[in-house]
């Protein structure tokens, strides 16, 4: 951890800080970068997926676990991180472990199960904490343990008709029926018998003839019973059997996840969620990362026409996004698909926030609906210093630079006001990267952000069918052929192609003469790109007023070619003298024909 100089807020029995490790942003798997986390127990509920985990802690040369975290997604790629809602400290009878656990929801609250080492007894033993929402606060639902063999890893599961169970076991396999209360149960323990047909031949050790290591991971789909569980440590793999009712008796059929990846354990969670289906494991991908320091990440899959589950490896590039994101709502800095060098802990106006922020640290946001564009950006900051620079990019950290918001310094790390900035040049659907930059040490904290829109007929922008994405819509041809190109874009699917130039001044225009206020700056942002050749591109604006005609180089010239795109920006104020009678906004060059293709266009 980061030794900051400054005071963080506490809140008592939680461990309220995480780190994020430096990595490159290459991929979004794992899907929790702040700190190393463990035991995926994956929930849907209300339209979300909500991942609960256990926390490694760093540097750990063992299972040196001390509390619970829980983090939620609605897409699939970006992650919100809820904090740690219960702890060791959240069972008085309890003094380590806070291992593997698993939530259920019932009765309209959350009932999280969890092994931990009883102080009285020193021996593992289950105990169950109760919560009135997903993310908690959790409390102890009875005081002492649930139930207390000396093994792990439990699983509740509720069946059709209501019956819930509760699985666990290391190196047994057990189970008891819960009642409705979810935290007593009827009758005794009940062990599963663990044979080859159940649950696979294990060779060569005779205190553990089967493959079931730990882990269970009991769920129903149509008329089958699956057990998902770990099996043959070390280094483990993850195995599943079937039955046709959730005491079996449970035949064993095969290897989903094969032994990869730098960490010896594996332990698996399987929820299906917008119609895909998603697996849950963890390992060690991070840097630092093994057997003692883990990460979550998820894969989807689809089950095989007989219901079997098919072999899935280990990737880094996680599952594809079910939904793009929404950047006019407010949006927690804390969701994020990937970040680099920044920490998160308890915000002062509730929730979480991203601090320790350095020069140089960023946070990625996946698949942001920018729509036809944006006009500014707002975000929720503090400092206990003298603040810094949040650069507003696309694609990558040293992608396009839409947006620069100033954060001052605010008198303290919790002391919170809102900055907003213009912000140009960003639409349709992007990775939006938030690169941090400043001075020396930390330089502010972020709790949230918000673009506000500005493109085609609804916002600042003056363009209409700016993102190209309406095929010619809007725009015509001052010499050669203007048409809709599908092959080559800079964001969404389209771009305009202006082929056939005969001249330097001819270009994609637009007419703007209703739109313009006379002695206003305007600020422009185009992506340019030619078919062959390097011609020094810019936009201009031409004003005819009383029979003159002038006009104004909105954006400096600047050399493109066909390799890749350029941003043409610049802000420039608009005057004439007596009556306008035409205005029209074009893209040229300094000199040469070369073709243009033109995308993401700007005029506000």
């Amino acid at each position: 951890m980061r030794s900051a100089p400054r005071t963080i807020l506490c809140i008592v029995g939680l461990l309220l800080t995480t780190m994020l490790f430096p990595y490159p942003a290459r991929a979004d798997n794992p899907i929790v970068q702040t700190i190393y986390t463990a035991d995926p127990a994956p929930l849907v509920h209300n339209g979300r997926v909500y991942v609960y985990t256990g926390h490694d802690e760093d540097g750990s040369t063992y299972f040196t676990m001390r509390d619970w975290r829980v983090y939620s997604s609605s897409d699939m790629a970006n992650w919100t991180d809820h904090g740690s809602p219960m702890s060791l400290s959240t069972f008085a009878w309890a003094d380590a472990n806070a291992w593997a656990g698993h939530v259920v929801p019932r009765n309209g609250k959350f009932y999280w199960y969890v092994p931990v080492r009883n102080r009285a007894t020193g021996g593992m033993a289950i105990g169950v904490a109760v919560g009135d929402s997903p993310t908690g606060p959790f409390r102890d639902a009875l005081g002492r343990p649930l139930v207390e063999n000396g093994e792990i890893d439990p699983h509740a599961f509720i069946d059709d008709n209501g019956q819930a169970y509760l699985y666990w076991g290391n190196p047994r396999l057990w189970y008891v029926r819960l009642n409705a209360d979810m935290i007593s149960f009827s009758g005794g323990p009940t062990q599963i018998p663990l044979t080859a047909a159940g649950f696979g031949a294990r060779s060569g050790n005779a205190s553990r003839p089967t493959l079931y290591e730990e882990g269970p991971w009991v769920f129903k789909r149509g008329n089958l019973y699956y057990n998902v569980f770990a099996a043959e440590c070390c280094s483990e793999f993850i195995a599943y059997s079937t039955a046709p009712s959730a005491t079996g008796p449970w035949t064993y059929r095969g290897t989903i996840m094969p032994r990869q990846g730098a960490s010896f354990t594996n332990h698996a969670g399987i929820v299906d969620f917008a119609g895909g289906s998603y697996f849950f494991y963890h390992n060690g991908a991070l840097p630092g990362g093994s057997g003692y320091t883990r990460s979550v990440a998820v894969e989807k899959f689809a089950y095989n026409a007989d219901g079997t589950i098919p072999t899935i490896g280990m990737t880094s590039a996680g599952p594809p996004q079910v939904i793009p994101l929404n950047p006019f709502v407010r949006q927690e800095a804390e969701t994020m698909a990937w970040a680099s060098g920044v920490e998160t802990e308890v915000s002062g106006e509730g929730g979480m926030n991203v601090g320790f922020i350095e020069n140089g640290d960023h946070i990625k946001v996946k698949g942001v609906s920018f729509g036809s564009g944006v006009s500014s950006f707002t975000a929720r900051v503090a400092s206990g210093t003298s603040g810094g620079r949040i650069e507003v990019r696309l694609g990558g950290t040293t992608g396009p630079l839409v947006g620069t918001c100033t954060v001052p310094g605010t008198g303290g790390w919790q002391t919170w006001t809102t900055v907003t900035c213009p912000a140009l040049g960003a639409s349709g659907t992007r990775d939006l990267y938030l690169r941090f930059a400043g001075g020396s040490g930390y330089l502010f904290n972020l709790d949230w952000w918000q673009f506000t829109p500005g493109g085609g007929n609804g916002g600042g922008n003056l363009l209409t069918n700016g993102t190209m994405e309406d095929g010619t819509t809007g725009w015509t041809g001052s010499g050669g052929t203007v048409s809709s190109a599908t092959t080559v874009a800079h964001g969404g699917s389209r771009s305009l192609l202006n082929s056939g130039r005969t001249a330097a001044w001819q270009g994609p225009h637009q007419n703007v003469t209703a739109q313009l206020t006379n002695g206003k700056s305007y600020t422009t942002s185009v992506w340019v790109r030619s078919q062959s050749g390097t011609p020094g591109a810019k936009a201009t604006l031409t004003l005819t007023a009383n029979g003159t005609t002038n006009y104004v180089q909105l954006t400096p010239a600047q050399t493109v070619n066909a390799n890749g795109w350029t941003q043409l920006t610049g802000t420039a104020t608009v005057s004439w003298t007596g009556t306008l009678t035409s205005a029209s906004f074009y893209v040229e060059t300094a000199a040469g024909t070369d073709g243009l293709y033109v995308d993401d266009a700007s005029f506000q």
